[in-house]
């Protein structure tokens, strides 16, 4: 498995990008997006996904150089049709859009729907906690395959359906809680597939209903769970919301839509915490609750507690210094999408 720096893996996947048809300014973007993964630790949504996106572009399911298009506004809302863009790039301006509005009128909200994947929700709203905001998003599949049970059933009616929220701070890393309303992203089992790794009893039934530990069994008629285990109503009643939230809201609808083409919807909202209270005092009092969080003493199997995002950061600091590790199966594909694209020698991939 080989490690490769960042900045490596951002040419590697933007050259790629480019030769399937995306513009410059579109595969810088969603490099960066999904290297950026790859930096917090979430393999599942880094240099892994490249190949994908390659073959809806192939496939015509994303569009590259799609029109961004307002289909309705007042002061403080947005709906955007990104009419099969790359998530990344539609989703990104939606919220700089939306950024901009709360800081004209203290709170934004906006929709999108008709965009390809959005990567990891979490580099939306940390973009608001960086102007200073409370950021918000939650995503949806909208009608594309299923891949989670209600908790009690044994066949998918949901997508995974993150959440994530951020707060501006002082602290050296942002603060924020950016999940799957599964009991694991789905992604992940791609990379314990890639990497040939069992997965937790937890995440999956097999297609007879039993709990499995082979994250293959999910192509095989498996289904995922929600969050939470033998608690899982919870995650269950979280993730309905979210589809709610960025399915029905966004108009894209619930259910299962036979051609099977991917469509991230999404619900994002910034709050500027002028509107509340002073901004510096807000962000010194979140940076002292951070502190007080990470003072606790920890648990037994523990070293310390992390306030939310923490690790992320770490991890991310770390892996820009020592380099990401890449599975096999990734390097293959990304070595013979090179060979395939002429980009061979360019891009070196030995």
């Amino acid at each position: 498995m080989p490690t490769v720096e960042a900045d490596r893996l951002e040419f590697i996947a933007s050259r790629l990008l480019q030769a399937a048809g995306a513009n410059e300014e579109e595969a810088v973007i969603i490099s960066r997006h999904s290297i950026g993964a790859n930096l917090a630790g979430h393999d599942s949504h880094g240099i892994i996904q490249i190949p994908t996106y390659i073959d809806r572009v192939n496939q015509e399911h994303i569009v590259p150089g799609a029109p961004f298009e307002v289909v309705r506004e007042t002061n403080t809302t947005t709906v955007i049709d990104g009419h099969w863009g790359f998530g990344y790039v539609v989703s990104e301006r939606a919220m700089n859009m939306t950024i901009e509005k709360a800081r004209q009128n203290s709170i934004a909200a906006a929709t999108v729907f008709r965009q390809s994947h959005v990567g990891r929700v979490a580099d939306y709203p940390i973009m608001a906690a960086e102007a200073g905001m409370i950021g918000m998003m939650t995503a949806d599949s909208g009608r594309s395959a299923k891949s989670v049970a209600p908790f009690g059933g044994r066949e998918a009616r949901l997508g995974t359906n993150p959440i994530c929220i951020a707060m501006p701070s002082e602290l050296d890393g942002p603060f924020f809680i950016d999940m799957a309303t599964s009991a694991v992203a789905a992604g992940k089992l791609a990379v314990a597939t890639a990497r040939n790794a069992p997965i937790p009893e937890g995440w999956l039934l097999d297609s007879d209903g039993n709990q499995t530990t082979d994250p293959g069994a999910l192509r095989q008629g498996g289904v995922m769970l929600p969050l939470g285990g033998p608690e899982g109503h919870k995650g269950y009643g979280l993730s309905a919301m979210v589809e709610i939230f960025s399915g029905i809201l966004t108009g894209l609808g619930f259910g299962i839509d036979p051609t099977g083409r991917h469509n991230d919807g999404c619900f994002m909202a910034a709050f500027s915490v002028d509107a509340f209270r002073d901004l510096a005092e807000f962000k010194r009092e979140v940076t002292e609750f951070a502190e007080y969080l990470t003072s606790t003493p920890p648990a037994e199997g523990f070293d310390r507690v992390y306030y939310p995002g923490e690790l992320e950061h770490l991890r991310a600091a770390q892996k820009r210094r020592d380099g990401v590790e890449v599975e096999d199966a990734t390097w293959e594909r990304l070595r013979a999408l090179a060979v395939e694209y002429g980009l061979a020698e360019e891009l070196a991939l030995e």
